[in-house]
């Protein structure tokens, strides 16, 4: 068994967003198998630097789509994108510095902050968007009726 398994009610758009949220499941579950097998720091310090790479251009993607849809708490959910994104370079950071637990450690936040994310946040877009294609399709009826 995986230590994070992708489950279906993480599923947001079925498109670009589960794509990269899955590639992040996929890059923690590696660096949580790496850490527990005492790999070297060299492939733990890869995997971060994938982690925190992925993991921003992710974010940064999200936002994206969230602007083009209008989505009215984009500005909220940039706020948190960065912070987090600037606690994990934190925990590479101090990984690079030598501190051992922190591979582990940042498993463990990525793992519980993509969960939470996924299930939370980026539910919030998929519950928007869902109602602009509701909206948009009882005005095309309304045209035609």
């Amino acid at each position: 068994m995986a230590y994070f398994e992708w489950a279906d009610d993480m599923v947001i758009d079925n498109g670009p967003i589960d794509e990269d949220h899955r590639k992040l499941v996929d890059l923690v579950n590696e660096l949580h198998t790496a850490t527990r097998e005492g790999k070297g720091r060299l492939i733990i310090g890869r995997l971060m630097e994938r982690l925190v790479a992925d993991t921003d251009e992710h974010l940064r993607r999200e936002e994206q789509i969230m602007a083009l849809a209008g989505f009215p708490s984009l500005e909220g959910h940039r706020k948190g994108h960065d912070a987090f994104v600037n606690d994990l370079r934190d925990l590479q950071k101090k990984m690079q510095e030598g501190q051992v637990t922190v591979a582990a450690q940042l498993s463990m936040v990525l793992r519980d902050w993509l969960s939470i994310h996924i299930r939370r946040n980026d539910k919030e877009l998929r519950c928007f968007v869902e109602k602009q294609e509701r909206e948009k399709r009882r005005a095309q009826l309304a045209l035609k009726g």
